[in-house]
């Protein structure tokens, strides 16, 4: 992982030019991607040589920089999303995914089935992209409401807040990922965090506030997305699925070893012991996320059925799109350290020791400030990553940790026009525009706000 660049900036610009480079560079951002619609991957390497630009630096400087951050970044995290595609896609294929959906509902009675979409939502998210996700679980959604006689969003929602925390606050999620490269931070301890934050930040936005919404805006499940649900089942489906217990533990294998590794850290602390020697292999992210997918290749894909052409046929079709995903998040990388390298970062560290303003609450109101103007999520977090990560230098590992989570948060914050989660929400609903912002935005805002609050108690206590 990266540590904050400590080298003497590539330009000698004053503070003020470069709040004005941050702010050019934002609103170039901002107008490519909600004016022009140009791909996140474009608006970034774009916004970033204007921002050094205007910030006075050598153009080959800022070339020399922003592909630094972005081979640096790909090199961090560009295997382990790769890696984490793989699995959800053994997940979907295989029928895992089902699995659990049928298992989990089979045994909820009505007015428990918000809760259930929840814990639903929030186990397939672990391993699946927000809207790889939403594929999954929006026919299911669908199906559950008009079979059970339920408003569409006393489901809907707990599922959608389901999967929007896990994509926002857990790793190996690329915001999340990005975000702890871009501090330093410790995979396993953000995890543990993440995962304490998310469980009672998904009670309050999923089921408790669905039940708000559904009284806003009280929906029925629209008959032509039924029919295209049913339409969309693959054709070439699994010969038999595999056991609900084998794919549960099959997706929480990774979690656990991360897990284990940071607890282990925390009681022995010696890095001599043998003990913790083993646990320091086996929870390192790309170690652990790769004998998930091993383990899942038997578990999931022969468990399934499934012959050695078409697993490799899954593994092969999951790498495909996530090409995007990696571009981005390397172009953010690449923005992120021109930050680093103009002088931004130390800008921000000297200009923050007169607030009066925690690190914290600095990062998510950036955070929350560029996915208002942009409407990626993930460009908000590697963004806002790269401006705080100074202000990591001196913090613990929880913090720092808790600095991620925070950034995440702020990543959340009320999806509108310009975000393609939200039409993808609106299309799939059958919902207008004005009740989309009633329901899935305020959402939105609801996991921003709680999931920063459960932070800063945090922050109080560890």
């Amino acid at each position: 992982m990266l540590a904050a660049n400590a080298t003497e900036p590539i330009t000698s610009a004053g503070h003020a030019q470069l709040g004005i480079a941050v702010l050019v560079g934002i609103a170039v951002l901002t107008v490519l991607i909600s004016k022009f619609k140009l791909h996140a991957f474009l608006a970034l390497t774009i916004g970033s040589l204007v921002l050094g630009t205007v910030a006075g630096a050598a153009p080959e400087k800022v070339i020399s920089a922003f592909t630094t951050g972005l081979g640096n970044t790909v090199a961090g995290v560009g295997v382990l999303i790769a890696l984490g595609s793989i699995l959800g896609k053994l997940l979907a294929d295989s029928g895992g995914a089902d699995q659990i959906v049928d298992t989990i509902l089979a045994k909820a009675d009505r007015r428990a089935m918000p809760w259930a979409m929840a814990l639903i939502a929030g186990i397939i998210g672990l391993p699946l992209f927000f809207e790889v996700g939403i594929v999954l679980l929006i026919p299911v959604v669908l199906l559950v409401a008009r079979r059970g006689n339920h408003s569409l969003l006393r489901i809907g929602i707990p599922a959608l807040a389901g999967l929007s925390v896990m994509h926002g606050l857990v790793p190996p999620h690329p915001g999340p990922l990005a975000a702890i490269d871009a501090v330093d931070a410790d995979l396993g301890v953000t995890l543990a965090l993440g995962v304490l934050v998310a469980v009672p930040t998904l009670v309050i936005a999923g089921p408790l506030f669905s039940r708000y919404a559904a009284r806003w805006v009280d929906l029925a499940p629209p008959e032509t997305m039924i029919g295209a649900a049913a339409a969309d089942a693959p054709g070439e489906g699994p010969a038999r699925r595999p056991s609900f217990g084998a794919t549960i533990a099959t997706v929480l294998l990774p979690v656990v070893l991360m897990l284990i590794k940071a607890l282990v850290e925390i009681v022995v602390d010696d890095p001599e012991d043998s003990v913790q020697r083993v646990t320091d292999v086996i929870g390192e992210p790309l170690i652990a996320l790769l004998a998930a997918v091993l383990v899942g290749l038997f578990t999931l894909g022969r468990a399934a059925g499934l012959d050695r052409a078409r697993i490799s046929r899954t593994v092969e079709t999951s790498l495909t799109p996530i090409a995007g995903v990696l571009l981005i998040v390397g172009a953010g990388g690449g923005f992120k350290q021109t930050l680093i390298d103009i002088g931004v970062g130390r800008m921000i560290l000297d200009i923050s020791q007169d607030w009066n303003v925690s690190a914290l609450l600095l990062g998510w109101l950036i955070a929350v400030a560029i996915r208002l103007a942009t409407g990626s999520a993930t460009v908000a977090t590697i963004s806002a990553a790269g401006l705080v990560a100074p202000l990591a230098a001196d913090m613990s590992t929880t913090h720092t940790a808790l600095l991620v989570l925070a950034i995440g948060a702020g990543s959340l914050f009320f999806s509108h026009l310009n975000d393609a989660g939200f039409w993808l929400v609106k299309e799939y609903f059958g919902m207008s525009v004005g009740q989309t912002l009633k329901t899935w935005s305020l959402m939105e805002t609801v996991i921003s706000v709680v999931s920063l609050v459960f932070v800063l108690l945090l922050s109080l206590i560890i």
